[in-house]
């Protein structure tokens, strides 16, 4: 990497840390050196793309990396490394997405990962937010991802027909978030349109397997911004500047929005998420350049995960999540399965499903003649029973 490069750090990401995939990954290490790959990002200018894009040109890799129009100029976006290419792309047209796609391919002749960095929220309750913030949301953190894989597949696929056996043909890395695990207060649609593309990545991951195209959704906690130099500053906020230091945006992506009367008290439920962002300040527990470094093993790796979670904040918060839902599902089962015997059965092989008291009656529900086994097996069984009353009739 060049000396007088604007974004030659002193230290590469890989000496200034020592965080790996697991190896059942097969991620790259000194045994298993990476090839060179294309990355395309989509963000490159909030707070993970900017260290994404450092990193893969750290380890020798191309880059294309990609702002925002309506934030960034072309100008600001040049002469970050001669081995990235800058360009300038608004996720929610088509057209856009698509010249930024082939542009890359003539530049460096191919594409082997898609990165999406880019997202947009507003902060506030959902009452308070009118149809225009709802649009936004969902444009650009759903139907730009959309756009992204709708226009890239065809080419992922082409490559797919003329790769050599176990080798990829292309990879998504889609930047999700804990809030497409989990509903936060304060960002309610925010969190559905995470919601969305998770289960857009998720579904997608069975049709495009065969072949040889992997993606992984990326959630990662509150991340701070602990690389505030390093890339070419100018490509940040929309103005240039002659500093040096000039750091990112405090909220990132977020716009906050100003409560409504009935939610603007300091305990309000819908203001978690502005406490949150106003409390955490530059304070944020999660890394974006030890991130960063292990997203680009990510995209070398040859088994990569359908989620990678980053941070303590997001591994506690999605687990916490998950066992409350599985813990709902074990108190509520009764309704759709019937009372095993050896589940229900008390002392002396009593059935305590029953919880009447009366012993004569225990034996019935233990051996599926009772009213409670009726009921727990009316939800399904009556959906079976209405289908051949359906069924007989038609014929």
């Amino acid at each position: 990497m060049a000396a007088c490069s604007p974004l030659s750090p002193s230290r590469t990401p890989a000496q200034n840390h020592r965080l790996h995939l697991p190896a059942s990954t097969d991620p790259p290490s000194d045994t298993n050196p990476p090839t060179q790959k294309v990355w395309l990002v989509f963000g490159a200018t909030g707070h993970i793309g900017r260290s994404l894009v450092k990193a893969a040109l750290s380890h020798g890799d191309n880059v294309a990396a990609v702002g925002r129009a309506l934030e960034n100029t072309v100008s600001q976006m040049q002469g970050w490394h001669e081995r990235c290419l800058g360009l300038l792309c608004d996720v929610r047209v088509r057209e856009t997405v698509n010249t930024v796609i082939q542009k890359t391919i003539r530049h460096f002749g191919r594409v082997d990962i898609i990165v999406n960095c880019t997202g947009y929220g507003v902060i506030g309750a959902c009452e308070d937010q009118d149809a225009s913030d709802l649009r936004s949301q969902f444009e650009t953190n759903f139907l730009g991802t959309l756009n992204i894989i709708q226009l890239s597949l065809p080419y992922f696929r082409e490559q797919s027909a003329t790769r050599k056996e176990g080798e990829n043909a292309g990879r998504y890395l889609i930047f999700s978030s804990t809030s497409g695990a989990l509903g936060v207060p304060g960002l309610g649609p925010y969190c559905a349109t995470k919601y969305a593309t998770e289960g857009l990545i998720e579904s997608m991951l069975y049709e495009i397997d065969a072949f040889g195209i992997n993606a992984t959704l990326v959630e990662p906690g509150h991340m701070r911004l602990d690389e505030p130099t390093g890339l070419d500053d100018k490509a940040v906020g929309g103005s240039i500047k002659e500093s040096n230091n000039v750091k990112l945006k405090t909220y990132g992506h977020f716009f906050v929005k100003k409560p409504s009367p009935p939610y603007d008290t300091p305990t309000a439920p819908a203001g978690h998420a502005r406490r949150v962002v106003q409390w955490l300040a530059d304070r944020q527990p999660t890394s974006a350049v030890k991130s960063a470094e292990l997203v680009w093993q990510l995209g070398h790796c040859k088994y990569p995960p359908l989620r990678l979670l980053l941070g303590s904040f997001a591994v506690e918060s999605v687990r916490d999540r998950l066992r409350s839902i599985i813990e709902e599902i074990e108190d509520w089962k009764h309704l759709s399965f019937p009372v095993a015997a050896d589940e229900a059965s008390g002392k002396g092989g009593k059935t305590l499903a029953a919880g009447r008291g009366e012993e004569e009656d225990e034996g019935k529900y233990a051996e599926g003649e009772g009213e409670g086994d009726e009921d727990a097996m009316m939800l399904d069984f009556g959906e079976v029973e209405m289908g051949a009353e359906v069924k007989e009739e038609d014929e």
